[in-house]
């Protein structure tokens, strides 16, 4: 990959050549399978202060042991955001953060669930995409709403249930149910990985939850990070 493509995908100048990188990294995504076994999953989330769009975003990336669903090691960074906030380009803020935990984990995950979208937003490059892009990685989008497009019909009752999520002619995702009387999550390719698969391995290891376990784990741990800079700041 070109130096020049390198720093505009990670940090753009302006609000062109951002829309410009995230038509490229959208053509570079991978919507098909490859990966091999997964003995280690992750889960990738951010946390900010409420409605601070200029403060930083803590991340985290939590791992977790498969096919045991045993905790491992969680690894947080915070980082000013090198972009400002404007709606579908949130990859550029949050991108940075979640790089630098990414570095930070000694034995790196064979397959990553990010919590947000993946092919299923307008350019086709929601932070899932954004993320595995940028580091070659296996990852899916896991949002709790809509960013683009319409679910095709209705989402049953029972987990499990899903019906598809259509943007200008294109299926992008999946709304799925996962839990009962819980509102459905909107699942997508986010780089590396199939939608079909995608869906499989949310509902292995949602366990009766909303959420899957290593998004849980993620918000858990990348709120934990906020809470204990925010103090480090207050007794500064």
């Amino acid at each position: 990959m070109a130096e020049h493509r390198r720093r505009d995908w990670f940090a753009p100048p302006d609000l062109k050549t951002a829309t410009h990188a995230q038509r490229e990294i959208a053509e570079t995504c991978e919507t098909t399978d490859r990966f091999g076994r997964v003995g280690r999953a992750a889960g990738a989330d951010t946390s900010s202060a409420w409605r601070d769009t200029r403060g930083p975003i803590h991340a985290a990336i939590a791992t977790l042991a498969w096919p045991d669903a045993v905790a491992g090691e969680a690894a947080a960074a915070t980082r000013i955001p090198p972009f400002p906030y404007v709606p579908g380009y949130l990859g550029f803020r949050e991108a940075p953060s979640l790089l630098a935990a990414w570095d930070k984990l000694p034995e790196k995950p064979d397959l990553l669930f990010v919590d947000g979208q993946g092919r299923s937003h307008p350019r086709r490059c929601g932070i899932a995409t954004h993320v595995g892009v940028l580091l070659d990685v296996p990852t899916i989008g896991v949002a709790k709403t809509l960013l683009c497009g319409a679910v095709e019909g209705e989402v049953g009752p029972a987990p499990g249930d899903r019906a598809p999520l259509i943007d200008r002619g294109e299926t992008v995702g999946v709304a799925l149910r996962t839990r009962a009387r819980a509102a459905p999550i909107y699942i997508s390719t986010g780089h590396r990985v199939s939608l079909e698969t995608s869906v499989e391995w949310v509902l292995k290891l949602t366990d009766g939850r909303r959420l899957p376990l290593p998004i849980r784990l993620a918000h858990e741990a990348a709120n934990a990070q906020r809470r204990a800079m925010t103090d480090q700041m207050a007794s500064a």
